[in-house]
C-alpha cells in the first residue's frame, strides 16, 4: 500500500512509524520548510505522564497514554524515566489532596524523601505526590530521532508542499495536520499553550516537577546540560501571537516559586504553541472518503500519539497486531 502523511509533527511521524513497521510505503509531505517549524510538538513539555493527567483529562487520556512510555522507550533512546514529583507550598497542601483524589499510582512522600528524590529541593515542601512509573523527553531531540529512523528505512519527507489530499497519488491518504485541517474539520479548534526554555546549571534537577496553586501551577521539565522547560498555561485562543507579558509572569513566578534560583536563570527562548482540540479534548482516528484522519491530540501530543497511530495502523491494515483502543468518529 502507498499511503501518503501530510504533516511532519508528533502524529504524522509516529503514525509513518507505525505503518512503516507493517510494510507500508510512506511518503511525508510537510507545508513547513523544514522539521518542526510549524509544528505544535515542537514547543511541547514532552512529558509522558497518563496518571497526572487523570487531574484534569478525561479518563480515556490514561487508558491511551499507559502504552506510550514503552513505545518512546523502544524508539527514542533519550527517554528518561525517573517519574514526576509534584509539591505545593504548605499553604496550598490542600492542592495535593485534591490532585491525588483525581488520580491513581504515586506515593505521598514527606520532606526528607521529597529531599531524597530532589536534593535540590531539600526543606523547601513539606509534602508532595510521586508518580514513579511516568517519565519525559525532548520533544525536539524525540522528532529528529524518528525523522532519522524514517530517513534510514527509506520513508521520505518532502518539506515546503502544502498538499491538497485529493490531488495526491497514493491508495491512501492520512492527514495529520494538527491545527491546519480545520479547513476540513470543522469543529476542530485551537489550544494555545506557552512555554519558556531558560538555562540555569546552577539547578540540578533529574525529573518533572509539577508546582500545584490554586490560580496558577507550572511544570518545569529538565532538558539536560542545565537548560528547563517551563510551562503551565492552557489558554482557548487559537493565536500564534508572542507570549503574552502575563503569561511570562506567571511562569516564571511560579518556577521561582519552585526554587529562587530561577530567578538567576537565562531565558534562551519563549515559544507558543496551538494544540489541535476537538469539542471533547479527546483525540479522533476516522475516514472520509479516501482519507484517513488522525487529529485531536489537544495537548498530550507526544502521550496519545501511539494509541492513535496504532489505531490508524489497525483500520488500514486490520490483520496486523491488535492496535490500542482509540476514540472513532
Amino acid at each position: 500500500m502507498r499511503i501518503t502523511i501530510i504533516g511532519a509533527g508528533v502524529a504524522g511521524l509516529v503514525t509513518a512509524v507505525e505503518l512503516a513497521g507493517r510494510g507500508a510505503r510512506i511518503e511525508i509531505v510537510e507545508r513547513a520548510e523544514r522539521l518542526g517549524t510549524l509544528a505544535c510538538a515542537w514547543f511541547a513539555g514532552g512529558m509522558l505522564a497518563p496518571w497526572c493527567e487523570q487531574a484534569t483529562a478525561e479518563p480515556q487520556v490514561a487508558v491511551l497514554g499507559a502504552a506510550a512510555i514503552a513505545w518512546w522507550q523502544q524508539h527514542f533512546e533519550g527517554t528518561v524515566c525517573r517519574g514526576t514529583l509534584v509539591v505545593a507550598a504548605g499553604r496550598d497542601v490542600g492542592e495535593l489532596g485534591l490532585f491525588g483524589r483525581r488520580t491513581e499510582r504515586f506515593e505521598s512522600v514527606d520532606a526528607r524523601q521529597i529531599g531524597a528524590l530532589e536534593p535540590e529541593l531539600a526543606g523547601r515542601f513539606q509534602q508532595g505526590l510521586f508518580f514513579p512509573e511516568e517519565a519525559h523527553l525532548d520533544p525536539r531531540r524525540a522528532l529528529q530521532a524518528l525523522a532519522a529512523r524514517l530517513n534510514a528505512i527509506g520513508v521520505s519527507i518532502r518539506y515546503g508542499v502544502d498538499a491538497d489530499a485529493a490531488r495526491l497519488d497514493a491508495d491512501q491518504v492520512i492527514d495529520c495536520r494538527g491545527i491546519a485541517a480545520r479547513d476540513t474539520l470543522k469543529d476542530l479548534r485551537g489550544v494555545r499553550g506557552e512555554m519558556i526554555m531558560v538555562r540555569a546549571p546552577e539547578i540540578q534537577l533529574s525529573r518533572t516537577l509539577r508546582l500545584l496553586h490554586p490560580r496558577f501551577g507550572v511544570y518545569v521539565v529538565p532538558r539536560g546540560e542545565g537548560i528547563f522547560m517551563l510551562g503551565g498555561t492552557l489558554l482557548e485562543n487559537d493565536s500564534h501571537g508572542p507570549v503574552s507579558v502575563r503569561s511570562a509572569m506567571d511562569i516564571l513566578n511560579a518556577a521561582y516559586a519552585l526554587h529562587p534560583a530561577f530567578a538567576e536563570a537565562e531565558i534562551l527562548e519563549l515559544g507558543v504553541g496551538v494544540r489541535p482540540a476537538f469539542p471533547d479534548n479527546l483525540p479522533r482516528v476516522f475516514r472520509h472518503g479516501r482519507t484517513l484522519h488522525v487529529n485531536g491530540l489537544y495537548r498530550h501530543g507526544f502521550l496519545l500519539a501511539p494509541a492513535v497511530a496504532r489505531q490508524a495502523a489497525q483500520i488500514l491494515f486490520p490483520n496486523t497486531s491488535q492496535a490500542s483502543s482509540c476514540i472513532s468518529s
